[in-house]
Parts: structure tokens; sequence; C-alpha cells
């Protein structure tokens, strides 16, 4: 299947393998594939073909062994990680592993799926994406949760430039590739002071391509500069929007911190909320888990 965004709009693709059983709020995660019809998805499972999978998203079923296997074909390494988590690592290598399935596409896109969108074109407009390369939503590294690169060959064979990189991509452990080296062909001296950083960027032909902003969507950084946890964020008719900076709208919300913390040891019915809130346009989501918006 292929969702090419037509008119005035670059069209987009997010290439997702994951493996092993779909975490209990994919129902959340879909909805908001399905909120964004001309973006569109693609995935590697073996989880097989959720039920209310939306149109734009499209899934195909290949055990965890035979994806490798087709990894090591593309990038002409031995790659046999035990546990996909290493996977995380070629995330920037994807567009080039899977470039027959990105043809006719504009820009492809690496994420996770512990993450709901908002409006993602409100976010990457047009006009945004128009004259850079690569777009990431963390100021100073590429967020691995969600980066958009554009299709061309030129990025799709960017994660060459990371050192030893098929030395790496064999190695089973997980080292962060991604959001690490990666970023590194990017952003450099990042602990440097913003500005002789930023001057520094203006000789690196790789910086003056991409664009590092933050998009708030894990952490919120405040106007004096202070990096809070939201406590609440709340979906309002198909918009995101957080308790830490009231009406400013997101693109995402990635919960990786409630994930690894307050949710753990709960019971997936603890926090999925009302029966077929996921489907509503509105609805907020806390460490208490989701519940109907204004509660």
């Amino acid at each position: 299947m292929t969702y090419l965004r037509t008119g005035a709009s670059p069209s987009i693709r997010f290439v997702i393998p994951y493996f092993g059983a779909w975490p209990f709020w994919m129902d959340f995660f879909l909805a908001s594939c399905a909120r964004n019809p001309d973006v569109g998805w693609l995935f590697f499972t073996d989880c097989g073909v959720p039920p209310n999978a939306p149109d734009n998203t499209e899934f195909v079923e290949i055990s965890y062994q035979d994806y490798c296997s087709h990894v090591s074909e593309k990038l002409g390494i031995v790659f046999a990680p035990p546990n996909p988590y290493k996977l995380c690592d070629i995330k920037p290598a994807l567009g080039f592993i899977h470039a027959e399935h990105l043809e006719g596409y504009d820009f492809w896109a690496f994420g996770d799926i512990d993450v709901v969108y908002g409006d993602l074109r409100a976010y990457f407009t047009a006009a945004r994406l128009a004259d850079k390369d690569l777009f990431s939503t963390h100021a100073r590294r590429v967020s691995g949760h969600l980066c958009l690169i554009r299709n061309t060959a030129r990025m799709r064979e960017a994660f060459k430039l990371i050192p030893r990189w098929q030395e790496r991509f064999s190695d089973p452990v997980h080292q962060a590739l991604d959001e690490g080296a990666f970023s590194r062909l990017f952003v450099r001296h990042k602990n440097w002071p913003e500005f002789l950083r930023r001057f520094a960027a203006r000789f690196n032909p790789w910086a003056q391509r991409s664009e590092f902003v933050e998009a708030h969507s894990t952490f919120s950084v405040l106007p004096d500069g202070q990096r809070v946890a939201p406590e609440t964020w709340f979906l309002r008719d198909g918009h995101l929007f957080n308790s830490a900076l009231g009406n400013q709208e997101l693109p995402y919300l990635h919960f990786l911190a409630w994930k690894k913390n307050q949710w753990q040891g709960k019971a997936a019915d603890e926090l999925l909320g009302p029966v077929d809130i996921a489907s509503q346009s509105s609805w907020q989501v806390s460490e208490r888990g989701w519940e109907t918006y204004g509660c």
C-alpha cells in the first residue's frame, strides 16, 4: 500500500521494525496514526496485524530472525543480535535498508511506538520541511523516538559516516547509535556554549541542512530554561497540549518516563481508562493512565 501526500505538503512515511508483542497502549498509538491520514506508517513485525489498524498503516509480517537476515543482506554485515532492542542502533539505516518501500516519498522517518501523535502536519508544515534534510525534535541530539529524513540517496546513506559503522552495527550490544554517533554527524561540540556551537555549525554542511528544535515531547523546557516533566497531557479535538506549556500545541507525546517508572507493575486495565477512550478526539493522560478529558 502507498499513501503519498498530494498537493503542497511533502509525503512522509515512517519505517518501524517491532518484534515481540504489541504494548497495551497500542490502540492509542494507532488512533493517533488515524488522525494523521496523509502520513504513512510501515511496520515489520511478528506481532500480527492489529484488528483496528487504520488505512494509513501497513504491516509486513516477518519473523525476527528473517528480518535480521534481511538487514544482514542489505548492509553486507552479520546482524544477529539476540535482543530486538538492538534494532534502535540501525534506525539511521532504515531508509537504506527499505529503500524499495519508500519510492515516491519525500521524507522517511524512524521512531518508537511509546508515543501518541497530535497533529503532525501542524508541526511539520510544508514551509518547515522545504529547506532542511533532517528534522530532530530535540535541540542537541537526534530524537530516536521521532526523526524525519529527506528521502535522497545522500541522506539514506548518511549512516555510513558513523565511524566503524559495520563493526558497531554487528556488535550485539546496544550502543544508542541513533542518538549518539549519528547525532554527532550533525551536532558537534554540543556541550559548548550555545553561541560557539552555532558558530561552529556554520562550517558543518550536515548541520546547515538539519533542524534541531526541542518539541517538548518527553520533557518540556520552560521559558526560563527549566526542564520539567509535565504532570498531564491533553488531547483536545485531536490536538495535543500539556500542563507545563498551557495552550502551546505539541506534535506528539513520548511517555517514556511513565512507562519506565509509574506504570511499572500496574495492570493494563488500571491505565487504559474507559472503554473506547482511545478512539475519542479528547482525553487526558498522566501517571494515573488515560482518563476522560476534564477529570
